[in-house]
């Protein structure tokens, strides 16, 4: 089972109908117990860093979250929910991530022709190693909706990059820890195989 972590995030249900329809069972919950028992966890999210911090302490999922994590249950960032995992954001300055990876989250820089948010479809750099992208294709196309975007400390937990006029570290990997700036539930059967991917851990 799923556990998907209901903290009133914008993109649950399509997260969770994504999850249905590759045959997963799913629970959006912010119940202790549940997500303790379940086996994968999905953070989602959409909105803004401080808002979404204010929920998880609102809900008690703070300390949830980083049970999951120790205790090696494989647990996956989406989109808001990658950049939460980190220890802090521009977009809110003085407001602590959860700090569970180590890196910067960081506004896109502005310039000439360049729409922020980033809403599209972008290219993956993807690495060989990664256990999210098993027999995807370099170069696939995800779909993006972020203004601010991760560069991640260890250069060796990045598994997917993309450029939108900078340098985006768009999908991480450490031990159980998966998360993605991207939106895999959005991004058609590339985004379904990588959710395969997830729940076949």
């Amino acid at each position: 089972m799923i556990a998907i972590i209901d903290y009133d995030a914008g993109n649950i249900r399509s997260v969770e109908n994504a999850c249905n329809y590759i045959g997963q069972e799913t629970v959006v919950t912010r119940d202790r117990d549940t997500i303790l028992g379940a086996d994968k966890v999905i953070l989602p999210g959409v909105g803004s860093f401080g808002d979404a911090m204010d929920k998880l302490k609102k809900y008690n999922l703070i300390g949830t979250i980083e049970e999951v994590c120790s205790n090696r249950t494989p647990f996956m960032g989406i989109c808001l929910g990658l950049q939460l995992l980190f220890k802090s954001s521009d977009e809110t300055k003085g407001v602590p991530g959860l700090g569970i990876l180590d890196g910067e989250v960081l506004r896109i820089p502005d310039a000439p022709g360049l729409k922020i948010p980033h809403i599209g479809w972008n290219s993956l750099e993807i690495k060989s190693d990664g256990r999210l992208f098993k027999d995807i294709t370099n170069q696939s196309y995800v779909y993006f909706v972020h203004s601010y975007y991760l560069k991640a400390k260890e250069e060796s937990i990045v598994k997917a990059s993309t450029e939108y006029g900078c340098h985006i570290h768009a999908s991480v990997e450490k031990d159980n820890i998966f998360a993605c700036q991207f939106h895999p539930e959005k991004s058609g059967d590339v985004g379904l195989k990588i959710l395969s991917n997830f729940a076949a851990l």
